[in-house]
């Protein structure tokens, strides 16, 4: 929150508590920025908050407010009542760029803040099984996840980005004997791929890098000694895939978890008797059940079936234990759609385990459909498969993929249309937002021998005031999109401003020969727009460029 606005809030707040004799919560006061100049530059609903309870009028409670709002402490030039009892502030003209200083002072720290107050946040996001390609779902999972953990950063949240490697369920194994088959064809041996098991390109594709690594070691070798490698050399190829695609697309983790691990070091057993220990546990048809009714979950859950093998539930509720054993104040889970489900029953595991059911919060990524030509965009050209990451990436580049999937709530199904996102032109969003910041650029490269200006008292027509209100909007956008897990909510910022400064640019010459005074005024304000739309857009983890 901008120092204008927090001297706003805080005068709003006590003009009403005085005006109507009343205790104003100030976390609860809201500002706006109307839309149109004649209501104002910021605005207020407190009066129509409060005359209800009090058995007032809305107009007469913004009535007493507005009598008791003192416009000199917050360099107001006049208050007004509009509508219902909307109390409406229009700014002196030189209050605000004041801004430009501060802004201009902090360069990438502007935005940052302590909203987060350092609490220890534990995010999980994409954590796709290692046996093939990333698909839109998850890549729409790493958008919305990086995003989230950028923006909480920039909050004051200390943040750790977390992948779950699944390297021991069923999955792995098939995968293991998908490759082993595929290696055993490229030697000339007949094999088969299972039925269930894994048909892509990339695993011809290690198999044929096997071969030229080792010749036909394994060609004659029983193929039940020679799984156990396959496994473990396809494991780490595909990972080492599905890392490389998702550091292209900038997306990076602090930890990554293997389910193996937790399972050699015994933590799933751990947690099992854990659970017991709570006493929500119990033997049935010779399984072991967890007693999830207890924690509002429609049926209780199997945790070890009767043949003594792990649900997969098992190893979940293992890992989440492991996860708040190392001190972590929230879990975050990033699901994808078909993982709603899923979510009673871990909260009710979390619960049983003895801690709060709030401790835990799971966000549900919607899938996208990818749109190219006006058709559903379903195969990839490399394998005649379901479309990739990759194949995204060749098709839009990062910033628009990025953009795009960043740019609807994650619970919101969307087409992405892959042809708007190639546009270059207005009409694509992102190439709009980027064009903003090299037009800001090139105001500043064009500036040669102007220096920017330390007072800013010229500054003052409705564009520029436009302006430095969204720029002094943006830490609160930054704190409320972390606080939300909501990039969508920067993504609309960043369309705004980029939007506001085109019509400054064109409407406005910002360096004149004949003004030099407020030329260098303008340039600083110009300075001031390029750092908040540069750290706006890495905030979601799209490039600023400088020439377009």
């Amino acid at each position: 929150m901008s120092e204008i606005e927090e001297r706003l809030k805080q005068e709003f707040s006590r003009a009403a508590s005085k005006a109507l004799n009343t205790e104003v919560d100030r976390s609860r006061l809201a500002l706006s920025l109307p839309k149109e100049k004649a209501h104002g530059d910021y605005s207020s609903n407190v009066a129509m908050q409060y005359a209800k309870n009090l058995g007032m009028k809305p107009r007469e409670a913004a009535e007493k407010v507005a009598a008791e709002f003192d416009c000199e402490a917050v360099g107001a030039e006049k208050i007004e009542i509009a509508g219902p009892g909307f109390l409406n502030v229009f700014m002196k003209g030189g209050s605000l760029a004041d801004l430009i200083s501060k802004v201009l002072e902090a360069g990438d720290a502007y935005g940052c803040s302590k909203a987060g107050k350092g609490k220890k946040v534990n995010v999980e996001y994409v954590s796709a099984n290692p046996t093939g390609d990333l698909h839109p779902g998850h890549a729409r999972g790493a958008a919305i996840g990086d995003s989230v953990t950028r923006l909480m950063k920039m909050a004051g949240y200390d943040v750790t980005r977390e992948y779950y490697v699944n390297d021991a369920g069923n999955q792995i194994g098939k995968m293991a004997l998908s490759l082993q088959a595929r290696y055993l064809q490229a030697c000339g041996k007949e094999a088969e791929v299972p039925e269930d098991g894994y048909h892509g390109q990339d695993l011809i594709d290690i198999a044929n890098t096997i071969k030229g690594e080792i010749g036909e070691k394994y060609k004659d070798v029983d193929p039940a000694e020679s799984l156990e490698w396959f496994r473990a050399y396809g494991l780490k190829a595909e990972l080492k895939k599905l890392q490389d695609d998702l550091k292209e697309f900038r997306v990076e983790f602090d930890v990554w978890t293997s389910e193996q691990s937790l399972r050699d070091r015994g933590l799933v057993e751990q947690a099992i008797n854990q659970l017991k220990a709570q006493g929500y546990t119990y033997e049935q048809d010779g399984a072991l059940w967890l007693k999830t009714t207890e924690f509002k979950d429609d049926k209780d859950r199997v945790l070890i079936k009767s043949d003594g093998s792990y649900t997969y539930f098992t190893p979940d509720i293992a890992y989440h234990l492991d996860k708040l054993n190392r001190g972590y104040d929230e879990l975050v889970d990033l699901f994808g759609a078909d993982h709603h489900g899923y979510i009673a029953r871990l909260k009710a595991a979390i619960q049983a385990l003895g801690y709060p059911a709030d401790k835990l919060h799971v966000d549900i990524i919607q899938m996208a459909r990818m749109i190219k030509d006006g058709e559903e965009f379903k195969l990839s050209k490399r394998s005649g498969k379901a479309v990739a990451l990759r194949d995204l990436l060749d098709e839009a580049g990062v910033d628009a993929v990025r953009w795009y999937f960043a740019s609807r709530a994650a619970d919101t199904q969307m087409d992405f249309d892959l042809d708007m996102a190639t546009k270059q032109s207005n009409e694509n969003p992102v190439f709009y937002a980027q064009y903003a910041h090299a037009r800001m650029c090139s105001v500043m490269n064009k500036a040669e021998g102007i220096d920017a200006a330390a007072d800013f008292g010229l500054i003052s027509s409705d564009k520029e005031m436009t302006l430095l209100k969204q720029m002094g909007e943006f830490e609160s956008v930054v704190a409320d999109a972390a606080a939300t897990r909501m990039p969508h909510k920067m993504v609309n910022f960043i369309s705004r401003f980029a939007q506001s400064f085109h019509s400054y640019y064109n409407d406005s010459k910002i360096l004149d020969p004949e003004n030099p005074e407020l030329s260098s005024q303008r340039l600083a304000l110009v300075k001031a727009c390029e750092i908040v739309m540069k750290n706006a857009l890495n905030s979601i983890g799209v490039s600023a460029p400088e020439h377009m």
